[in-house]
């Protein structure tokens, strides 16, 4: 090509790029078409940045890098979520991006036996629950009341740790331990503000080792040396002073049925005799167990309860194998914490005999039926299949049962005791609620306080320095903690081992010899 024609054809082609703009020189257009490379490589260059980033989003979605977390946050809180899963959403973003997650250890099973733990829980049902493998191991624990330890139930008032219950044939009524007693060391260690689990943790261990436990009982303090053992006890029975089978029922376990009939073997139950059924506390059990019991005092065939369910047909349970004993004459002992299978049990009794009567006070009202069903990892979903009805239909949820004779026990045994610290003290002309649960208990012991309203009156004195004296305590009229707890103990310790004060075992006793 001629050089006359390369100039044509420059000239040419700078017209065409550069139209309706300045003339460019060639190499002014050259540079500029260099730019518009760069330029188009820079973008070339953040598309790719971006895509990385997004990569590594999504790859730390799966595989967290600590490097790209910073990253991944901020994108995570730029876009929404979807509303398809909202816990898995909510699950992803608590294990990766929340900042707590780092310092818990086994966060994937805590978060998801707390979001468990909520779908379980409504207004509607307080009874349907999911439970974790502890919690699970706790709750049929507490039904079969078996485990290795010494055998004693407690109350926990603030500080105080007051034996309520020892358990028949237990390591610790061989040792000598009473309702009353307050645990005050386990194995050197003073118990004092742990909480209840912490202490069980303490007393409980392995079948045939020893534990060293003091207690104070009415201000003495006392240390036994106990040997654990495998402990059950969901019944309990005896004969009274006046000849009455007195049979108590803790809960229906799955040995309920076995530890009943060998009590009634043991007392020689025969056609003559009268019972007191006691099924005070008692919060129920396995429905099985309810029936396999009931069927020793009815005759086989005869209706326990029915299960009434949302949808198909309701079911009758009935007794089977017939009556253990001919009992003449039954009354039982029911109060507020009589509940569920237990209230059960009442009705079955109270409405297929025609010599049962119920004393105490208005029970629980627990009308629903569960079932649970556990995960191969122990923990387990426990939830409302029915609601029962007695066999003449009545539905006790939310009513309970109102006795036949509505008996009351003394105030100081439905009390919550405020507790004292090691530097409180009282004396007269004081107002205090501790001043009040100290009154309660002289009233109780039979040292008249005068009033029981709180109030620190002359008579209350007087009461106080009378029992401080009776009980080789400073007889100086102060109520400190140690006078407060002594006196607790000791309503606590002739409730769990005398009847004097048991006003509806007394009425009960009255009814069947009346």
């Amino acid at each position: 090509m001629s050089e006359e024609n390369k100039t044509e054809n420059q000239k040419k082609d700078t017209e065409i790029e550069n139209s309706g703009s300045v003339h460019l020189w060639s190499d002014e257009l050259a540079l500029k078409k260099s730019q518009k490379k760069i330029k188009h490589l820079k973008r070339a260059l953040v598309i790719v940045v971006i895509a990385g980033v997004l990569l590594g989003w999504m790859g730390g979605s799966l595989v967290p890098m600590s490097f790209l977390n910073s990253f991944r946050s901020r994108l995570n809180a730029a876009f929404g979520l979807s509303s398809d899963d909202k816990i898995a959403e909510v699950l992803k973003i608590m294990e990766n991006d929340w900042y707590f997650g780092s310092s818990i250890d086994n966060l994937d099973e805590r978060l998801k036996d707390q979001a468990l733990t909520a779908i379980t829980s409504n207004e509607e049902d307080t009874h349907t629950e999911y439970m974790s493998a502890e919690e699970m191991s706790s709750f049929t624990q507490s039904i079969n009341r078996n485990y290795v330890g010494i055998g004693v139930a407690y109350i926990q008032n603030g500080d105080t740790n007051m034996i309520e219950e020892v358990f028949k044939d237990s390591p610790a009524e061989k040792a000598g331990v009473k309702a009353g007693d307050i645990i005050h060391a386990v194995d050197g260690t003073v118990i004092d503000g742990m909480s209840s689990s912490d202490i069980k943790d303490l007393i409980q261990g392995d079948e045939g080792t020893k534990v060293s436990v003091t207690f104070i009982r009415e201000g003495q303090y006392l240390t036994f040396e106990i040997t654990r053992a495998a402990v059950s006890a969901t019944a309990f029975g005896k004969k009274l002073d006046d000849g009455t089978i007195y049979l108590r029922l803790a809960q229906f376990g799955e040995g309920t049925v076995n530890e009943v009939k060998g009590y009634l073997s043991d007392l020689a139950v025969d056609d003559s005799d009268q019972m007191i059924l006691d099924l005070r506390n008692n919060g129920g059990g396995y429905l099985n167990s309810v029936s396999a019991v009931a069927s020793l005092f009815l005759p086989s065939g005869e209706t326990v309860m029915t299960e009434q369910y949302a949808s198909g047909p309701d079911e009758t349970i009935k007794t089977s194998g017939g009556q253990l004993t001919n009992i003449h004459k039954i009354v039982i002992l029911v109060n507020g914490d009589t509940a569920s299978a237990a209230e059960v049990m009442t009705l079955a009794l109270k409405q297929q005999r025609d010599d049962v009567t119920i004393v105490g006070t208005t029970t629980y009202g627990k009308g629903t039926v569960q079932v649970s069903r556990t995960f191969s990892d122990g923990s387990a979903i426990k939830y409302t299949t029915a609601k029962w009805v007695s066999p003449d239909g009545t539905w006790v949820n939310g009513v309970g049962i109102t006795p036949d004779e509505t008996v009351r026990l003394h105030d100081a045994l439905y009390n919550t005791y405020a507790g004292m610290e090691d530097d409180e003290s009282y004396s007269f002309d004081s107002v205090a609620d501790a001043v009040k649960d100290m009154q309660l208990c002289l009233d109780y012991l039979g040292y008249n306080p005068g009033r029981m309203d709180g109030y620190f009156s002359e008579m209350t004195k007087e009461a106080l320095i009378q029992y401080e004296s009776d009980h080789s305590l400073a007889a100086d009229g102060v109520l400190n903690k140690t006078v407060y707890e002594a006196l607790i103990s000791a309503v606590r310790m002739d409730w769990g081992t005398t009847s004097n004060h048991d006003t509806q075992l007394q009425k009960a006793q009255e009814i069947l010899h009346g």
